[in-house]
């Protein structure tokens, strides 16, 4: 019961890796935040959690909007009086779009990228106000796809990166800690739906622990990265995949 009366945001917590990351926090105490905007899917997690004696609440959020972002952080705080944690996990990753960069729609990639990258910063922004009154800890989900260079979604993840890095050194002083996890290839619907078996296969038979993750396989991480047992540890990029990543 490790965050006990704590609150944690978890976006993109409608089911996948998001859904593990609320789950395992319920578990330990923590009165959750669906925040997604898939409405069903996000209520239904919700309500599980609720069943199953945890607290939880969802709320319709976009990331890429920063109303839609101040608003999920005030329903955070309306229901639950605070905001401990925050697990910026949404993305657009389901059913993306592989164009190369130099013929993708470029309305597209900004949208892509609003979502991806820049929504990390827009949703802490927007909980800042509140977590800043007693202090707390963000994980953003970045990817092994950030060394990868291929395509956007790699390029969203390194800036992602970068972002996590940069942010550490202005939330540091304001007691707010704030790392990335980098999942590897993780068996969920949006993976199966975007690789075919074989590409799946080809990459699995390079890595160390040759199997996809799981959501389940994450969710240590960001339970240790958001605990007190991280209290030291800040502007750092945590891999979960494998060993597919590998640098000294």
């Amino acid at each position: 019961m490790r965050f006990k009366d704590r609150v944690a945001i978890v976006t993109g917590a409608a089911g996948g890796i998001g859904e593990s990351y609320a789950r395992a926090l319920a578990r330990e105490g923590a009165r959750v935040v669906i925040a997604d905007i898939k409405e069903e899917e996000g209520r239904s997690v919700a309500a599980s959690i609720e069943s199953q004696g945890g607290r939880a609440l969802f709320t319709r959020t976009d990331v890429s909007s920063v109303e839609a972002a101040e608003a999920m952080a005030a329903a955070a705080v309306g229901a639950f009086g605070r905001i401990d944690y925050l697990v910026n996990n949404a993305a657009l990753f389901a059913g993306m779009k592989l164009d190369p960069l130099l013929q993708v729609d470029l309305d597209y990639y900004y949208r892509f990228m609003k979502i991806n990258m820049h929504g990390s910063l827009i949703t802490t922004r927007a909980v800042l106000p509140h977590m800043r009154k007693q202090g707390g800890a963000i994980v953003n989900q970045t990817s092994t796809a950030a060394h990868m260079a291929h395509g956007m979604y790699s390029v969203a993840k390194y800036a992602l990166n970068g972002l996590t890095f940069a942010l550490a050194r202005e939330l540091g002083p304001l007691n707010i800690r704030i790392n990335g996890i980098a999942p590897g290839p993780t068996e969920t619907p949006a993976l199966l739906g975007v690789a075919t078996k074989e590409q799946l296969q080809g990459i699995v038979s390079t890595m160390p622990i040759a199997r996809l993750g799981t959501p389940d396989d994450l969710a240590g991480a960001v339970l240790f990265l958001l605990s007190d047992e991280a209290r030291w540890i800040t502007g750092h990029v945590m891999n979960v995949d494998g060993g597919q990543w590998m640098r000294t």
